[in-house]
């Protein structure tokens, strides 16, 4: 029985002895199959080089720059009028003919003149209208040209500066931009809304936009010249760190590509565009899409070259 037992635990040995031995020849013959690196399909673009400027978009209505009331010196009965509404004045232009006489008593007719240039913008006086020198005979707007107010919410009152550019477009012109400039802030807050009053003055110089009209503003609180620029879709945030993926050729075989990881530090960020302060230079090529898998040295088959941002 010991003698039965002991052959076959002698043939088993055996077989694994054999096994092993073949799967050795095999290996020798044959080889091992390498792993082959994964190819990434990519979109790229370009870093480019140009102005960014960040914004604050806000709205509001046209009104005059200056306006006031138009007064007789005297009571009496309108005789004349010389202007209408929408006409033009100078300050001294005739703006009526006040009669101050009484029954029995005859008087020279009193010239009403405008007090500003402007425009007229409203006439409640009436040829035959008895007024006093309390009554306004009609409203002159516009001597100083046009300007928009605004309402700016407390948490941006920080970054409102006198001077600050801005551009202004209006749906009475669409497509069109017009441009202008902080002019007045107001020294108070609107208890009620929290909001403080903020004036822009209208460049215009073909007289084409008018007091009530609704415009839009874009205040420039910060703008820079000469930075690099990318899509901001193509940052990567991981860990704390912000970088992108730039496209270089493999030293190892020039027709591959692969991609280096490189931190970048972001400056400002508006509109899906973002200000590269450190990292990368102009013109580099960065992959925009297909990035999520990538790591630094990852093979990658760019598919697209997807246009670069506007330079300017």
């Amino acid at each position: 029985m010991k003698k039965h037992i002991r052959f076959i635990t002698h043939l088993f040995l055996s077989m694994i002895v054999l096994l092993i031995s073949g799967c050795g020849r095999g290996g020798a013959q044959t080889g091992v199959t390498e792993f082959e690196a994964p190819v990434f399909a990519v979109n790229t673009t370009l870093s480019v080089e140009g102005p960014i400027q960040d914004y604050i978009n806000f709205s509001g209505d046209i009104i005059p720059g200056s306006s006031g009331d138009v007064f007789s010196d005297a009571a009496g009965r309108i005789t004349e009028l010389y202007v209408s509404v929408g006409s033009r004045v100078r300050r001294g232009n005739p703006i009526a003919s006040v009669d101050p006489s009484r029954p029995g008593m005859e008087f020279m007719h009193s010239i009403v003149t405008a007090p500003i240039d402007g425009t007229i913008v409203a006439m409640p006086a009436q040829v035959g209208m008895l007024i006093n020198q309390a009554v306004p005979l009609a409203r002159i707007a516009g001597g100083s040209g046009l300007e928009i107010r605004l309402h700016i919410a407390e948490r941006f009152i920080s970054k409102m500066a006198m001077n600050l550019p801005c551009e202004i477009t209006l749906d009475a012109w669409p497509g069109e931009i017009f441009y202008g400039s902080i002019s007045e802030i107001s020294p108070t807050i609107d208890l009620a809304s929290r909001t403080m009053e903020v004036r822009v003055n209208v460049r215009d110089t073909r007289d084409r936009l008018k007091s009530g009209m609704f415009a839009r503003v874009k205040i420039i609180i910060e703008r820079k010249n000469n930075t690099v620029k990318i899509p901001a879709s193509a940052v990567i945030s991981r860990f704390g760190e912000q970088f992108v993926f730039v496209i270089e050729e493999d030293e190892e075989d020039p027709e591959i590509n692969i991609v280096r990881r490189r931190l970048v530090t972001p400056g400002i960020l508006i509109d899906g565009v973002m200000e590269i302060q450190n990292g990368i230079a102009p013109n580099e090529e960065i992959v925009l899409r297909g990035q999520t898998l990538l790591d630094d040295g990852s093979r990658v088959n760019i598919i697209e070259r997807i246009t670069p941002l506007s330079a300017n």
